[in-house]
């Protein structure tokens, strides 16, 4: 379906039949250490400098107006062309069997109009849900909708940890050139957005989610416009503030959620310093790239000088040629496979804070009221059974949260091992493979040395 200018329809297909688990082909379903095969992002692209976040202006985009994505697939080229090739992207027979639910994010498109450029994505979902009226979806939406996907998810489960969202952020100086390398960055953490959410066991079956996937764009905005309003959110905020400014630390934390805050804490540090040293050495392994790419060309140019020394000039310069390609594929390895994983956990931190502040404020309400009974200041039966009502919200808010943080742990660890196995593995590769490029020049050299020593001997009286 062609998107108007709103931004986002949606259309819903008669059911067809699943495929047998035989079906599957590439698995699609973006995870920490698979990069897409062959859809790369420009070889050594530029890392534009983050300026500042954007939470005023709720659509704002960085993309100027005269924007093309007319070859949009062109980065992108293991998407399906349709929605009825989506489900061809996954491996059946690798899923679980519990597993109902397929989302595919693709497809963006650029929209201009006369206030602003902004790009809608393409979602596709295919179940077998009951609940679902078909078997088949696809919609446009844009990032406000995804947040306001998010934002309902946080207000439904506050003790839930919610997948992270890509940043809204503002770039300075380089609009034209990074277009398509931010929209596809951007449309992956969208799409494993969604299938965090698919893949989790409570927030799949969300209401709002089964809405983000289904209806058109102008019922999309209606269920928008029913939100909290500014002045329910803004009481929320001042109590939320009150509630900070009286204590800032519960009474009585139980020893579990203890433990998360402390580990939250060390976490955030350890990630964050590993992102930051990670982009530092991959800035570094680009000047050393660049560095080689002067150095090879020199070699040639100088052996059309020395003609005793031309093969072997040339042959350096094919090596340093060989290795230099072989740097740019571990470069390109490295950004699709560790950066990604270690931004979204990233973003996962503090989601986790935030989680953990929202578990104690429930705490805090609890002992607040204990307190007031304890020194008599209201009518004893009312707060008892407010009491009553909160420690079973807090019962409730520490079960789930538990839960969710022991699923978090595994995931965290599964997407980090594999992320770190795909490098070592990329490097374990890079390595062999410039020292074969080596290995192959110094036996060619021995070889032709050992002919001229051969050639010299015979011409000897």
């Amino acid at each position: 379906m062609e998107p108007d200018g709103s931004g986002g329809g949606g259309v819903s297909r008669p059911p067809p039949s699943l495929p047998s688990s035989g079906d599957g082909a590439t698995a699609s379903a973006e995870t920490p250490g698979a990069p897409q095969g062959s859809a790369r992002p420009p070889l050594l692209p530029s890392s534009p400098e983050l300026l500042e976040f954007d939470d005023d202006d709720e659509d704002l985009e960085v993309f100027s107006k005269d924007a093309s994505l007319t070859e949009v697939n062109s980065f992108s080229p293991l998407m399906p062309t349709s929605p009825a090739s989506m489900i061809n992207q996954y491996k059946f027979e690798d899923e679980p069997e519990s597993k109902d639910i397929f989302i595919t994010v693709d497809d963006p498109e650029s929209h201009v109009t006369a206030i602003e450029t902004f790009i809608t994505y393409r979602v596709v979902t295919k179940t077998t849900r009951g609940e679902f009226d078909s078997c088949e979806y696809e919609v446009r939406r844009r990032y406000q909708d995804f947040l306001w996907l998010k934002g309902r998810l946080e207000e439904a489960h506050p003790t839930l940890i919610i997948p992270p969202l890509p940043e809204k952020f503002i770039m300075k100086g380089v609009v034209e050139r990074f277009n398509n390398e931010f929209i596809e960055t951007r449309r992956k953490a969208l799409h494993k957005f969604l299938n965090r959410i698919a893949d989790h066991p409570t927030l799949t079956f969300n209401k709002d989610f089964k809405i983000f996937l289904t209806v058109q764009a102008w019922e999309l905005s209606s269920h928008r416009k029913q939100g909290p309003g500014l002045f329910s959110r803004m009481g929320q905020t001042v109590k939320a503030v009150a509630s900070s400014m009286r204590g800032g630390t519960v009474k009585n934390r139980p020893e579990p959620f203890a433990e998360m805050n402390a580990y939250v804490d060390i976490f955030s540090q350890k990630i964050s310093l590993l992102d930051k040293i990670s982009r530092r050495v991959y800035k570094e392994e680009k000047d050393y790239c660049y560095e080689l790419k002067e150095f090879g060309p020199i070699h040639t140019l100088w052996s059309a000088s020395e003609e005793d020394l031309a093969d072997t000039l040339k042959g350096v310069a094919s090596c340093i040629d060989k290795c230099c390609k072989a740097t740019e594929k571990r470069m390109v390895a490295l950004s699709d496979i560790l950066f990604p994983a270690l931004h979204e956990y990233l973003l996962y931190s503090e989601i986790l804070m935030g989680v953990l502040k929202r578990r104690d404020h429930i705490q805090a309400e609890l002992d607040a009221k204990v307190d007031a009974l304890y020194n008599k200041n209201t009518e004893s039966e009312l707060l008892s059974e407010e009491i009553g009502k909160l420690e079973d919200k807090v019962e409730c808010a520490n079960n789930s949260l538990q839960a969710d943080w022991d699923r978090w742990k595994q995931s965290m660890h599964l997407d980090m091992k594999s992320a770190f196995n795909d490098v070592a593995e990329n490097n374990i590769h890079y390595y062999e493979q410039c020292l074969a490029t080596w290995e192959s020049f110094l036996t060619s050299q021995r070889t032709t040395a050992h002919v001229c020593l051969e050639e010299s001997s015979e011409d000897q009286p």
